[in-house]
């Protein structure tokens, strides 16, 4: 960024205070000297009932001779202020060339790195496409891979419940008549014990 010297900076802001300041001085001088004189107009005696205004002649001409030495001293600053003027508007002219210069510089160089992040952009852009269908592609097959393991994973509970069951019959029916041969021969040892004791009674 383009940056002036501090040194030619100050020595234009003190060119401008004193412009300023010459030019309060001129405006200062005139005004006040016109109100002096606008003063001793109107505080002169006025003629009753017609337009006519006593003035002390003395004062009114001492009063223009002095705005008469004044006035070349004002008008040759006033030309002082205006040519300060001047020189502050060249500078000023000057300045701001340099600075349009420096913001096309900078423009070219803003639309250069606008280029590298469009073109980062548009590759970023790429890549993240790329990467979606990757995932996609991936995601499908990890899909698929676990479906087919889902009907595996069934097929074998299906065919374990089906074994389990299988082996929970035969148990069952290995149970049903180890119980039928127990009571069985619980049966007859109870008929023997009974016939034991009928003959022991009959006897």
């Amino acid at each position: 960024m383009l940056r002036r010297n501090s040194s030619s900076r100050n020595e234009t802001v003190n060119h401008q205070n004193k412009v300023m300041t010459n030019r309060r001085e001129v405006d200062f001088d005139i005004q006040q000297e016109l109100a002096r004189l606008q003063e001793m107009i109107y505080e002169s005696f006025h003629i009753p009932l017609t337009r006519w205004t006593m003035i002390d002649e003395a004062k009114l001409i001492d009063q223009l001779d002095l705005i008469g030495d004044k006035l070349p001293e004002s008008i040759r600053q006033a030309l002082m202020v205006l040519d300060q003027e001047e020189q502050l508007l060249t500078e000023a002219e000057a300045y701001a060339q340099q600075v349009i210069q420096s913001a096309k510089q900078q423009a070219a160089q803003i639309l250069d790195e606008t280029r590298i992040i469009q073109q980062a952009q548009q590759e970023a852009n790429q890549l993240r496409q790329q990467v979606q269908q990757d995932c996609e592609t991936i995601q499908k097959q990890t899909v698929a891979e676990m479906e087919q393991l889902r009907q595996l994973t069934t097929a074998e509970m299906q065919k374990l419940c089906q074994q389990s069951f299988a082996k929970s019959q035969k148990l069952q029916e290995d149970a049903d008549s180890y119980t039928d041969g127990v009571l069985t021969q619980l049966e007859q040892e109870l008929n023997s014990m009974l016939n034991v004791i009928r003959n022991e009674c009959n006897s």
